[in-house]
């Protein structure tokens, strides 16, 4: 089962449940999906991929909101915040650990004879093919910077 139908179950269990903060979550993301399949750039359907991708920014949204809410000592808007930045994160793939992620980094800059800066771009391009959605692309962009700066 995907993520987009594993969703509509999802959204109909919170709603029976009237759990409003899981609710609020389940429908940013389908609004973010649809919004996704409707625009011009788009075909009409997405890939697991563009959802995963999709997902993460939704997250990324989410915590740097409550960030700011945080710096603004607003933290009844911050914990919102935050519990939907987590049920968000649920409906991604399980994420790496700093520890596999380097392995991938050292294997990948081994097999692209990457030597210096010059080639980060294109390393991390093959890495973000290999984890597709496993992992946080600052996390890998810092680990391939680190280890091509040895």
């Amino acid at each position: 089962m995907g993520i987009l139908e594993n969703l509509n179950i999802e959204l109909k269990n919170a709603i029976k449940a009237k759990d409003s903060l899981k609710l609020d979550s389940l429908r940013a993301i389908k609004s973010a999906i649809l919004l996704a399949q409707t625009s011009k750039n788009s075909n009409g359907s997405l890939s697991e991929v563009d959802v995963i991708k999709l997902l993460h920014r939704l997250v990324k949204q989410r915590r740097e909101s409550a960030k700011i809410y945080k710096e603004q000592e607003r933290y009844d808007l911050a914990e919102p915040e935050e519990l939907q930045a987590e049920i968000i994160s649920s409906y991604l793939p399980e994420q790496l650990s700093e520890s596999e992620i380097l392995i991938i980094v050292k294997e990948t800059i081994a097999e692209t004879n990457a030597t210096g800066m010059k080639d980060m771009g294109k390393t991390i391009g093959m890495i973000n093919k290999k984890i597709s959605g496993k992992a946080e692309g600052k996390l890998i962009a810092s680990l391939v910077k680190k280890e091509l700066s040895k």
